[in-house]
Order: C-alpha cells, then sequence, then structure tokens
C-alpha cells in the first residue's frame, strides 16, 4: 500500500471570519499541489477559537452554511480530503466541530466536541456521539482538543473501530509565564504533548494533533507513530503546511483491541 499523506494546517489565527476562510482555502490549494490525500486544520478555525479575551462577532449560521460550502467546493476542485475544524449551532446551542469533506466535496459529516474544559462552558455546549469517517484507504476517527489530551477513551473509541488515524484538532495560546518549549515533548514543558505520544501507543494507531501557529506557543502540530514515537512536528510558532506520509499497515489497533475494560 503506498503511504498516504497528510498536511496538518499550522496556521495563524485569522483577524475575521472572512479571513479564515481565505486562508483555509489557500491552504486547501497549497496540500494539493503538495500531493497530500487529506488536510486537517485546528479547532474551530473556520471561523476562529471563541477563546477568552478575543472578540469576537456572534455566531453567524449563514456564515457558516456559506463556508462549508466553500470549503467542499475547494475539496471538489483539488481532489483533497479535508478536517475544518468549524462550529455549529444545534437547537439553539453553539458546539465546537469538526466539518469532515471527501475527496468529491461531498460533505460526510460532523464530529462534534462533547468533552469540553471548564472554561469553555459559557461559550459552547457539548455535542453527542463519536463517528468513524473514511477517506480512500484510510479509516480515521477526530477528538478535539481537551477531549483527546485528557479522555483516553475518546482516542481508544475510534482505534477499537479501526481508525489508522486519530486527527486532534487544538486551540492552545501561551500564557503568561507559561513554558517556551523547543523541542516536541520537552520533559519540563506541561503533560499535553506527552499526552499525544501515549494516545498513539496505548491504541496502535497514528496520533495527528494540529494547533494553531502563535508566538511562544506552548504545543504545536506533529504526528506521532503507532508505537508512540515522533514523526514529525513544526516548528513552534512557524506558519505552514506540516505534511507527514503514514504507512497505514502499521496502524494496527492491537493494543485498542485488547483493551477490556472500557467498551462503550
Amino acid at each position: 500500500m503506498p503511504p498516504f499523506r497528510i498536511a496538518l494546517a499550522n496556521l495563524p489565527y485569522p483577524a475575521n471570519p472572512e479571513a479564515s476562510l481565505v486562508a483555509a482555502g489557500q491552504a486547501i490549494a497549497q496540500a494539493s499541489a503538495a500531493r497530500a490525500d487529506l488536510i486537517c486544520f485546528p479547532e474551530c478555525f473556520v471561523p476562529g477559537y471563541r477563546s477568552p479575551g478575543r472578540l469576537a462577532p456572534p455566531p453567524d449560521p449563514a456564515f457558516l452554511e456559506r463556508a462549508w460550502s466553500v470549503v467542499a467546493a475547494a475539496a471538489a476542485r483539488t481532489r483533497l480530503a479535508v478536517i475544518a475544524g468549524s462550529e455549529r449551532i444545534v437547537a439553539g446551542a453553539l458546539l465546537a466541530t469538526a466539518l469532515v469533506v471527501d475527496r468529491d466535496g461531498t460533505i460526510a459529516g460532523f464530529q462534534d466536541k462533547v468533552q469540553l474544559d471548564p472554561s469553555e462552558e459559557a461559550v459552547y455546549s457539548p455535542g453527542r456521539g463519536r463517528r468513524l469517517f473514511q477517506s480512500g484507504p484510510l479509516t480515521f476517527g477526530i477528538a478535539i482538543c481537551h477531549e483527546g489530551w485528557r479522555y483516553p477513551e475518546t482516542v481508544r473509541w475510534a482505534a477499537r473501530r479501526g481508525a489508522q488515524v486519530v486527527f486532534h484538532p487544538h486551540f492552545h495560546e501561551a500564557e503568561p509565564g507559561g513554558y517556551r518549549p523547543s523541542t516536541f515533548a520537552d520533559p519540563a514543558n506541561s503533560f499535553h504533548e506527552k499526552a499525544a505520544l501515549c494516545r498513539a501507543a496505548e491504541n496502535t494507531c497514528y496520533f495527528a494533533t494540529v494547533n494553531y501557529a502563535s508566538p511562544d506557543s506552548p504545543t504545536t502540530s506533529a504526528v506521532v507513530r503507532p508505537d508512540g514515537t515522533l514523526l514529525c512536528y513544526q516548528p513552534y510558532g512557524q506558519p505552514g503546511l506540516l505534511l507527514a506520509d503514514l504507512d497505514l499497515c502499521q496502524a494496527t489497533g492491537l493494543l485498542a483491541s485488547r483493551c477490556k475494560s472500557f467498551d462503550p
């Protein structure tokens, strides 16, 4: 089986929703030119994650519908599958989500963020349920930010059901006095990047985590092999696409399948 090439869009926080859509289109075109099979964006990249201290326009269903159509058209034009961090409104509740678009531009569905960080509860509502997606030979799941870092079962759920890769769109920017890493999973840094290594190793699957590019970012975009070793990572704070060629045969899901204590 030939390698499956993924692109992680390690991009700056967009100035506004329209800018997020322009940046997404440019990244999709760049990933296609680099012969990627799939591109994944950070958490809520379109229109931008609603973090404390950032002014953001109110949720706009009309913008979101138009944005999803633009992303789908770009996917069809470039023959590139897309995981677009976004948000959506369901029964009046705002959800953080990931839109999945097939290579032909068909919207495959959404994976909503189920496990929220306590700091998010005033802005977002939790989604419900998990699902798998398919793109050619690739079966994959999605665990969004907090739920991938702190809830191993969100990754194991997908690996037990055949996911070779679990994508992890997230938002993580520097805090005053925070550690400024220069190498991935630095022992002096927080637990977050070490958790990425664990999510891959404990499930024998690839774990692909993608963050925004921001000054002194405490985490970055990276791909971890199914044995828990680092395949590649993006230099901290540096915008660009992180490309990785995955040998899907390595992602057997063996350790996830042997877990007897968790079977939702």
